[in-house]
């Protein structure tokens, strides 16, 4: 088994290495057919020493290296073909771009873009081909890994949905309620099967499964809790000769709340100025269509409790809630004009929200902030939900960049105290580059079910499905 693994990390290391070498290679391609004399003939003939050429090439390489890492794009037989590409075709455009004005900077003055735009085209291509060809062969070579269930007294339909919709990666063979005993547990558990999965089982059973699972090297996948979650946030101490964690009572520190607002202020002001004109042209439209009012404010709340008003351009009907009833925005729901479908699912309704992180009500990154009277449905059922209000409120959040629109709220949760546990200024900046990412994923913008808009379930009972910002 170990060396099953072993060889599978190696075949994806090669695959993305060869990936990324051939989109560097029509790089340099473009580079001494067409933009090196360019810049040399700039220069006055001034010639680059193979080093240079080296350096120039190299730089591209470990740009493409980083965004792809980031973005995920070498996740060769982890992620979906479809999920690489898009990680892929993120990295090729944000290097592209980049790397052309590197050129242009080396030149005084903008190079002709024509030949960045082909090798661009080129590359993509290259990219999507690549991309299915390596899963396929990872698939077909390594294929789904066996794993054994265990489980205690909740409803396990929604963690093997979960597992069913990676079947090419995952198959759960068989299932065993933890009450079957831990002995009989043990004697399955030996009998070959690829990983084990402890699915919300007692913590003692858990712990000794855990030891028992790591002793023989067999692969264990767990469903964190809430205080696993805090625990993995910890700092670890060395006062004295035996480990000590520390989970502080505060989620960041004064210097990390000072380069957070600092990035905050900047990273708005910039995208104020360059949303500005699509701003202007939303707000023309949606008072042309109706006359209504453009902007819709919203009590919501952020770090603390403290409530604030969101703004956001109006995507439904000036009597959207005329009852005063709060409800979550369902799938084709009627009281969505037609141009907020559009701004929605381009998600320019969430610009003037910049206005809000320059006042200090929101930052970039946090948990996505409620209404209060939702905060209130979640409290009743799952207290630790306000867990979460222990730093800002964000306009995009670790929740939405790895969760999907029906993820339960306990397990947004636990993303969202993941980020807080483990907040640096760097995880701010990855999220604020995964963003881009989710922005063309149709799942990002859909609504509940519209059988799930007027209640909210318990976590332990299967919970609504959710779209924080769906409700007007």
């Amino acid at each position: 088994m170990k060396r099953l693994e072993s060889l599978k990390r190696i075949s994806v290391l090669w695959m993305s290495l060869v990936g990324l070498l051939i989109q560097t290679g029509i790089y340099a391609f473009i580079w001494f057919k067409y933009y090196y004399p360019i810049i040399n003939n700039f220069n006055r003939g001034l010639k680059f020493t193979k080093n240079g050429h080296l350096l120039t090439i190299g730089l591209y390489f470990v740009l493409l290296f980083f965004f792809m890492n980031t973005y995920g794009g070498l996740k060769i037989g982890y992620l979906k073909s479809m999920d690489i590409f898009l990680s892929q075709l993120f990295s090729q455009l944000i290097v592209n771009v980049f790397t052309y004005f590197q050129l242009s900077l080396m030149n005084g003055w903008l190079v002709p873009a024509d030949f960045f735009v082909v090798a661009t085209f080129f590359q993509l291509l290259v990219a999507g081909g690549w991309t299915v060809i390596c899963n396929s062969l990872y698939r077909r070579v390594f294929p789904p890994r066996k794993m054994l269930l265990v489980h205690g007294r909740r409803s396990i339909d929604d963690i093997l949905r979960k597992f069913e919709s990676r079947r090419d990666k995952y198959k759960i063979v068989k299932c065993m309620d933890v009450s079957e005993g831990l002995m009989n547990l043990e004697q399955e558990i030996v009998r070959g099967y690829g990983a084990v999965v402890l699915w919300d089982i007692p913590t003692e059973d858990r712990n000794r499964l855990l030891k028992f699972c790591y002793s023989r090297f067999i692969r264990v996948y767990m469903m964190p809790k809430i205080p696993d979650v805090l625990v993995k946030g910890s700092d670890q101490l060395h006062l004295f000769d035996t480990p000590l964690f520390l989970v502080r009572e505060y989620a960041l520190s004064v210097e990390q709340r000072a380069a957070k607002r600092l990035l905050d202020i900047v990273c708005a002001i910039i995208l104020l100025a360059v949303a500005a004109p699509f701003m202007v042209l939303t707000a023309i439209v949606i008072k042309c269509y109706d006359g209504g009012p453009v902007f819709y404010k919203q009590i919501r709340c952020t770090a603390g409790g403290k409530k604030f008003y969101i703004l956001k351009f109006r995507s439904m009907r000036v009597d959207a809630e005329k009852d005063g009833i709060a409800r979550l925005a369902s799938k084709n729901d009627s009281r969505i004009t037609p141009i907020g479908k559009f701004i929605r699912a381009v998600r320019i309704d969430e610009l003037p929200q910049l206005l809000n992180i320059l006042k200090g009500d929101m930052s970039f990154i946090g948990p996505r902030p409620e209404r209060p009277e939702i905060i209130e449905q979640y409290v009743e059922e799952m207290p630790e939900f306000l867990f979460r209000m222990k730093v800002k409120a964000g306009l995009a959040g670790y929740a939405q960049v790895y969760g999907k629109y029906n993820t339960t709220p306990y397990d947004k949760l636990k993303l969202d105290l993941s980020y807080i546990e483990n907040y640096s200024v760097w995880l701010d900046i990855k999220l604020m580059l995964l963003t881009l990412k989710i922005l063309i994923r149709p799942e990002s913008t859909e609504g509940v079910e519209s059988t799930q808009t007027t209640a909210m379930k318990a976590p332990n009972t299967g919970e609504a499905h959710e779209n924080e910002d769906g409700n007007e």
